[in-house]
C-alpha cells in the first residue's frame, strides 16, 4: 500500500463525513436493490457505507479499511445509526481476504488514487464479485478542478497536493485513468462517466474553504509537505489564508471533477 496522503485529522474527517451515497455514489444507486451484498472498500468514516446498507437491507454490507483504527470510524457511524446489517473487515485491496465470487457489488470511492497498484486492485475487486455482479469506482481528478477567483495560492495548493500525493505513491489524477486501468485489469464492457461537486453559495464556501484552510496546516498532508521540503510552514499558512479569502468572496466558486466507472463481471 501507499502512504495515505490525507490522514485522519478532524479537518479531513469533516470533509469525508459530508459524503453520502447520493452525492458520492449516484452512478451506482440505480443498480442497488434489497438483498444485495456489498463490499465497501476504503469505507472511511462510514457515511456512504451506512447509506448503502439502508438501500440493500436485509442484504449485508462489508466495510473494509486498511487498519482497525481507521475502521473504528465506520463502526462509530454505523453504531450511531443503529444499523445491524454491516460487517467490518481489515484488509488490503491488493489482496482481499475473501473467497472468489463473494459479493454482488464491490464499491470503492476515492480509493484507487491512493493505492500502489490500481490495476491489481481492480482485478481483486473482480475476483471477489459474483458473475453478473457489479464493480463501481469513483475517483477525483485534481488537475480537473476549477475555481474562481484565480488566486495564485490555490494554484500552489493544487501543485503541492499533487506533489505530495505522488511522493506517497498515489495518483491524484485518477479520475481520467479509470477506463485505462479497467482495460489493463481485463474488465470489459465498462460504463464510464463523470460528475462534479460544486461549492458556490455562502454556506458551501464557508465549509469547503474553512475545511481546507485548516487541513493545509494541520493534516498529514501538511506534515508530509514540510518534512519532505515540498513547502514551508510559512507557505502553508499563506495558502490557508488564501482559502479563507476565497471562502469570504461572494464570487467564489469551486468545482471538483470525478471520474466514475461501472462494470458488470
Amino acid at each position: 500500500m501507499t502512504t495515505y496522503t490525507h490522514g485522519h485529522h478532524e479537518s479531513v474527517l469533516r470533509s469525508h463525513r459530508w459524503r453520502t451515497a447520493e452525492n458520492s455514489a449516484g452512478h451506482l444507486l440505480p443498480h442497488l436493490s434489497s438483498g444485495l451484498s456489498v463490499l465497501d472498500i476504503g469505507c472511511g468514516p462510514g457515511t456512504i457505507t451506512a447509506d448503502l446498507a439502508t438501500r440493500v437491507a436485509p442484504g449485508r454490507v462489508t466495510a473494509l479499511e486498511l487498519t482497525d483504527a481507521a475502521l473504528d470510524l465506520a463502526r462509530a457511524e454505523i453504531g450511531r445509526r443503529g444499523l445491524t446489517t454491516v460487517d467490518f473487515a481489515v484488509g488490503d485491496v491488493h489482496a482481499l481476504d475473501f473467497p472468489d465470487a463473494t459479493f454482488d457489488v464491490a464499491h470503492a470511492h476515492q480509493v484507487l488514487q491512493h493505492v500502489a497498484d490500481p490495476v491489481a486492485a481492480l482485478r481483486e475487486m473482480r475476483r471477489v464479485t459474483r458473475p453478473g455482479g457489479l464493480i463501481a469506482v469513483r475517483d477525483s481528478d485534481y488537475t480537473g478542478f476549477a475555481w474562481f477567483p484565480l488566486l495564485p495560492e490555490l494554484d500552489e495548493w493544487l501543485n503541492l497536493y499533487r506533489t505530495v500525493a505522488r511522493g506517497n505513491g498515489g495518483e491524484p489524477d485518477a479520475g481520467r485513468r479509470l477506463q485505462s486501468w479497467a482495460r489493463a485489469a481485463g474488465l470489459t464492457g465498462a460504463t464510464v462517466s463523470s460528475s462534479t461537486w460544486c461549492f458556490a453559495d455562502d454556506e458551501d464556501r464557508a465549509w469547503w474553504g474553512g475545511m481546507w484552510a485548516d487541513r493545509i496546516v494541520q493534516s498529514d498532508l501538511a506534515r508530509t509537505a514540510v518534512r519532505t521540503g515540498a513547502a514551508t510552514e510559512a507557505d502553508l499558512h499563506r495558502i490557508s489564508d488564501a482559502w479563507r479569502r476565497w471562502a469570504a468572496d461572494p464570487d467564489g466558486w469551486f468545482s471538483i471533477l470525478h471520474g466514475e466507472l461501472l462494470c458488470r463481471v
